[in-house]
């Protein structure tokens, strides 16, 4: 009976010294599964409140683009999303010089945008205005001919249409705002939202001015102004 006792503790001793060791393990898992669990909260939470801000701003920022929406100057294009000029200036064949009867227009709708954007609030946010030239193609030759096409020469000639347009405004002594950046670009024969068909393909011979927040500068801080 004696042995029998001497052996029982140890073997007690032992099987208690297993249990223990056993929920030790189970409570240092749960607790990292559990620590894991909280971060990975934490760090969706964060994201979530950055989407948050985020979606804010653009609000923000589309709900004060709307002031751009002038009938006699920019107007609002629902399939591509974009604001554009909303009289037409039509070029000569070959030729980025503005026609004499669209600058007087064009230095006024560089003036409404200019009093527009400087009335958008300055925290940080940075915008792109961009003045896109584009040609028109040979309506006379299929799209795929070699007299359509999309050459250095067409590129070169729809950006010098952008480029005509942002020395006008210099001229007129219209300055932008340290947060916003004009930008000239050439499409050529390309670009979204070009008019199609024989009897429109000349009016492709022209230019787009869109406006848009840039990406990337939603956490920016404010700029100091020019």
């Amino acid at each position: 009976m004696k042995q029998s006792k001497d052996f029982f503790w140890p073997s007690y001793v032992d099987l208690m010294t297993a249990l223990f060791l056993t929920m030790l393990v189970l409570f240092v898992l749960s607790y990292k599964l559990f620590n894991d669990k909280q971060q990975g909260l934490i760090a969706a939470n964060a994201k979530l409140e950055v989407q948050l801000k985020e979606k804010k701003k653009l609000d923000e920022i589309k709900e004060a683009l709307k002031r751009l929406d002038n009938s006699r100057y920019f107007t609002y294009n629902k399939t591509y999303k974009r604001y554009e000029l909303n009289f037409e200036v039509l070029f000569q064949p070959g030729r980025y010089d503005l026609p004499t009867a669209a600058r007087q227009p064009l230095i006024e709708a560089g003036q409404f945008l200019l009093r527009q954007v400087q009335s958008l609030r300055n925290d940080g946010i940075q915008y792109l205005v961009i003045i896109e030239g584009r040609a028109a193609m040979n309506p006379n030759f299929p799209l795929d001919a070699p007299q359509n096409a999309d050459q250095q020469t067409v590129r070169e000639l729809s950006y010098n249409r952008a480029l005509a347009v942002v020395y006008l405004w210099q001229q007129a002594g219209i300055q932008f705002p340290k947060n916003i950046e004009v930008i000239p670009a050439g499409s050529g024969y390309r670009g979204a939202g070009r008019y199609s068909g024989y009897a429109k393909e000349q009016l492709n011979k022209r230019f787009i001015i869109q406006i848009q927040p840039k990406i990337g500068s939603l956490d920016a801080q404010p700029l100091p102004p020019r």
